[in-house]
Order: C-alpha cells, then sequence, then structure tokens
C-alpha cells in the first residue's frame, strides 16, 4: 500500500471514528501480509500504528477509536474469529476523574498546625472513587512499614492494627530490597507486594481512609519528577457499578524530605524505622500528633474503550487457550506551543508490540495449533493497566482453560543480540520453553539487570498473573551481535532519555529490524511450543502467584 492509499484509508477510518461499527469493515487488501514473519509485515504494521493520522492512540478518542478498528480489520482480514461475543471488541468502560486542583486541599498537621505541603513539590494527592467531592478530617497517621500482607512469605504489617477511618503511612518496595542478603521476599527483585498499586489496594481493604506513600528514588526506581508528572491532571480508571471496588479517600505520595520532617515532628527516627520495617515481626507505629485532612473536588465523566480480540481456533484442544498480549494505546496528542509536534506516536512504546502479536497470529493461522491462540490487544495500560485489568476481572476465557500467555511491550529496534532478558525471571515454568526456544536462536537467557525496578509488574501481563495465571514477559537483550553490550546499553538509554513517552518516539525507515524479527520469531516459537502440547506449565514454588494456580487446576 503506498502511503497515499494509507493515508486515505487512515482518515476514512477517523471520519468514522465517532460512531465506530460493532463489527470491522471488509478489508480489500487481502495480500498485504505474507503468513511468514517477515521485516516488511512488521514494518508495514508499525508503521500504520504510530501514523499521525491515529493521533497517538489515545483510549476513547478518534485516534483510538481508529486504531483499535484498524487492528480489528487487520484481525478479520487475516481471518482471526471474533473473540467476544462475536465481536473482536471487548468494551472496557473507563471512568476519567480530574481533580480541581485550586479548589482542592490536602494536608499533614502537628498539634493542628498544618506543615502546609504543595501540591507537585511535596505531595500529589487525588481519590479513585467516583464522587464530586471527597473528605477525610483529622485522620490519626500511623506508619505501617511496607504495608503488605503476603502469607505465603508471613508477613503482615497489618497484624493487629485496626486503621478504620485513620492514613496510614508506607515505604515503597519491599523488604527483600531493603536487605537483598536477608532470604525475605525475593531479594533484590521486586514482588508484586512492592508496587504502589498494591499498596493503595490493601490499604483501602484495611479500611484507612487516607493513604501516605514515602517517595525514594533508589526504592522506586524513578524520580519525583515522575510522581508529579503521572499522578497530576485526569487520571482513568475502570468505571465500576455502584459498590464495586474498595478505594481509600485519599491516595497520596509525598516527598523523602517531606516526610523526615513529619517522623521528626512525631518525634521519631525515620532511619531507625525504614530499617526495621525490613525486619521480620515488625509492629506499626503510632504518629503521634499527626493528622491527615484533605478535601478533594473533582469532576468525573465516563468514557468507552476496548480491548481487540481474535482467535485463532485449535485444531485438537480448542477449549484450551494461548493468550498473547500487548497494548495497543498511547499518550495521544499534548498541547504543545505551535510549530512544536505534541503528537505522541508511541512506535516502539507499543506499535511494536501490537504489530508483534498480530503477526504471530498470521503465523499460527498458516500453522493451525493444536490449542487455540487468542491475540489480544490491550487499551488502556498507559492510564494503569486499564484494559488488561477489565480482561483480568472479566476474563473472555475462564482462568482454567487458559494454559498460559506472553506479553510483548516495546521491543527496541537495536538489532540481534545473543541475549534474551526475562524480566520477572525466576517466576514460571515458561522460561523453561523459552530457554529451550532461545538456545535454537544460539541465544541464552538472562534476568533483568534491574529487578528492583519491579519491571515485571509494570506491564499488561501482571493483571493476568494476579489471577493465577502463568504470564511471561520477555524482550531481546544488551549482547548485540554488532556492537556488543556496550552498544545495547547505549541505545536503550538513548530511548528511555529521548524518546520514551515523548513525541519523538516515531517509526524510522532506517531502523535496524533484525532483531524485531528475530525477537517475535523466537516469541512465536515458545507460543507454538506450548499450543502443540498437553503441558500445563504453573509458577514456580515460592512464587506468590503460585497458589492461585494450583486452585485453578489441582493436581491430577
Amino acid at each position: 500500500m503506498t502511503r497515499f492509499a494509507l493515508l486515505a484509508a487512515l482518515g476514512g477510518l477517523m471520519a468514522a471514528a465517532c460512531t465506530p461499527a460493532e463489527e470491522p469493515a471488509e478489508t480489500a487488501e487481502a495480500s498485504l501480509t505474507s503468513p511468514e514473519i517477515t521485516e516488511a509485515d512488521l514494518r508495514w504494521r508499525i508503521a500504520t500504528l504510530a501514523d499521525d493520522a491515529f493521533e497517538g492512540r489515545a483510549p476513547a478518542t478518534p485516534g483510538g477509536i481508529a486504531a483499535s478498528q484498524w487492528i480489528a480489520d487487520d484481525m478479520a482480514r487475516m481471518g482471526f474469529q471474533p473473540g467476544y461475543e462475536g465481536s473482536y471488541f471487548q468494551p472496557v468502560p473507563l471512568l476519567e476523574v480530574t481533580l480541581d486542583e485550586a479548589a482542592s486541599s490536602f494536608d499533614v498537621a502537628f498539634e493542628g498546625e498544618p506543615l502546609g505541603l504543595s501540591m507537585g513539590e511535596d505531595v500529589v494527592f487525588w481519590t479513585k472513587r467516583a464522587a464530586d467531592q471527597v473528605e477525610i478530617a483529622d485522620s490519626d497517621l500511623v506508619f505501617v512499614g511496607y504495608g503488605v500482607v503476603a502469607p505465603e512469605y508471613g508477613w503482615n504489617d497489618y497484624a493487629g492494627l485496626d486503621v478504620e477511618g485513620r492514613t496510614v503511612v508506607m515505604l515503597v518496595n519491599d523488604p527483600g530490597y531493603a536487605d537483598p542478603d536477608s532470604g525475605l521476599f525475593n531479594g533484590n527483585a521486586m514482588t508484586y507486594y512492592g508496587r504502589w498499586t498494591y499498596k493503595y489496594e490493601e490499604a483501602a481493604r484495611q479500611g484507612a481512609a487516607g493513604v501516605i506513600l514515602i517517595h525514594q528514588t533508589e526504592p522506586a526506581s524513578y524520580g519525583w519528577n515522575v510522581v508529579s508528572g503521572s499522578w497530576t491532571g485526569a487520571q482513568l480508571d475502570l468505571a465500576r457499578e455502584p459498590g464495586e471496588g474498595t478505594f481509600a479517600a485519599v491516595e497520596s505520595w509525598v516527598s523523602e524530605d517531606r516526610a523526615r520532617q513529619m517522623f521528626d515532628l512525631a518525634g521519631l527516627d525515620f532511619d531507625a524505622l525504614t530499617a526495621a520495617a525490613s525486619q521480620p515481626g515488625f509492629t506499626p507505629v503510632e504518629m503521634t500528633g499527626l493528622t491527615a485532612s484533605g478535601t478533594l473536588y473533582n469532576s468525573t465523566r465516563t468514557m468507552d474503550s476496548r480491548n481487540v480480540v481474535g482467535i485463532i481456533p485449535g485444531t485438537t484442544h480448542p477449549d484450551e487457550y494461548v493468550i498473547y498480549t500487548a497494548h495497543w494505546d498511547h499518550i495521544g496528542v499534548r498541547d504543545v506551543p505551535e510549530g512544536e509536534d505534541g503528537i505522541y506516536n508511541g512506535a516502539v512504546d507499543n506499535a511494536t508490540g501490537t504489530a508483534a502479536i498480530l503477526e504471530i497470529g498470521e503465523a499460527f493461522m498458516a500453522n493451525p495449533p493444536e490449542r487455540s491462540v487468542m491475540i489480544l490487544a490491550v487499551t488502556a495500560e498507559e492510564s494503569g493497566l486499564l484494559g488488561s485489568a477489565y480482561y483480568g476481572e472479566n476474563p473472555i476465557m475462564p482462568y482454567a482453560q487458559t494454559v498460559g500467555g506472553i506479553n510483548i511491550d516495546a521491543i527496541l529496534p537495536t538489532g540481534r543480540s545473543r541475549d534474551v532478558v526475562v524480566v520477572g525471571h525466576g517466576a514460571s515454568e515458561l522460561e523453561d520453553l523459552l530457554t529451550a526456544a532461545a538456545a535454537d536462536q544460539d541465544r541464552y537467557i538472562v534476568p533483568d539487570p534491574n529487578p528492583e525496578a519491579g519491571y515485571f509488574y509494570r506491564s499488561d501481563h501482571i493483571e493476568l498473573a494476579k489471577h493465577g495465571l502463568p504470564m511471561l514477559y520477555a524482550d531481546g537483550g544488551e549482547d548485540l551481535r554488532e556492537g556488543g553490550t556496550e552498544a545495547g546499553q547505549a541505545m536503550g538509554a538513548d530511548y528511555r532519555a529521548n524518546r520514551y513517552h515523548g513525541p519523538a518516539d516515531e517509526y524510522s525507515e532506517d531502523w535496524d529490524m533484525s532483531g524485531m524479527v528475530e525477537n517475535t520469531e523466537l516469541f512465536f516459537d515458545v507460543g507454538q511450543r506450548l499450543a502443540n502440547s498437553t503441558d500445563w506449565p504453573n509458577w514456580y514454588e515460592g512464587n506468590e502467584f503460585r497458589g492461585l494456580r494450583d486452585a485453578q487446576r489441582p493436581a491430577e
């Protein structure tokens, strides 16, 4: 397809985006791609999804609607079966909550005197409650260490504590980070209990009115600028029925400097308590004299987005499913001065992953699997893994019938590598399949070089994993066949510094696609091994999700 024809086709989709059809339109171009995994196929799909015509693929925008429609059309063209009630679209209802920062307030007081926390500089606060006004008043503070309840690790920071109506203060990451040689949790590699999302959820389950998470750059793996930039402005969440979901009234981050001030005022030693919090038997500590108060004014609106789902039916075991996930969305368009580029195209993040799962699905169509294969392109990952979270709570196929899954997120065009990085290394038996498939490419497996950052808990697969489903998240490595580790690390650092979540993340004809093709072939091979077997891989013993999977599939 010429670029003129491509833009014309995208223009037609954009024109129809405000009233999208339930079913994708027929596509005349039946031979655009080949059954093999090829560079040309990947380039065409990435260039299309990253085109300006889709305006950065933000959920529930005309560009996002058109992009998801294009993915559905591509699935239909290749012959995938519609995956959700006769449609390629699984509806995902979203709730947008925008805090009126000028009218809202949240502060901590000592003996009635407010500390004067400044929004964005000292604290960032919000609510996930679908309400125009949310309030807490004079809520007593208590330090709960890491705020973790992890039965499999024999850990409960809330043991014997009633936090109903109170505000809990906690550390980011988990106890293993503070003392990696202690044998606690998973050492230096963050577990699910170290994720900020879990901490807010657990505090709400305990009945807390407010949550204050202390930001520290090293254990968080990002600076305060990420906090202030990510949790201000409009925030998306799943739209829920009344009574569904449990949230504290106020969720917040506070800077380390302000946290230390709070501890000093309460007569507490921050460093000593941080060290104590990483040891078994830690007891919560009252932050005497400190209270939290806040009134949050919000505007809310509901929006409709959608996951795109296609099925390649299995020939022998059609009721058993292997699943591939990738998020199709990106950030969209930002207001910028005239003449600057405000479209966040998301070429690497994640037009590459979406293109890969479509390419893999096409390969399965040409090589019919014994088990069924689901290709799931999810929405609203950039807003908090919301499309995958919705699927996690509303699976199209029962987890007991889903064998395992592979997530593909942001494949860098770095060329071929000798290594394959497993994010969350040591999690599940799917890694055994990956090791064997990689060996056939003369490659070796390496753990994520930054396990303390918790990347395993920061992409879509985690929303299925926390329901028990074994999921694999891997990527090409840094040990490049041309340039070695030094070159691979430099390319990764350059992308993170200059293009990640920025308007410069654009497709280029200059990309070296050899590594991307090899990785896509690898992920197809892993899925093919799984789809053409009778094995049911599980999480490794000791993994936090093992118990859930054992309950879904009891030993026969």
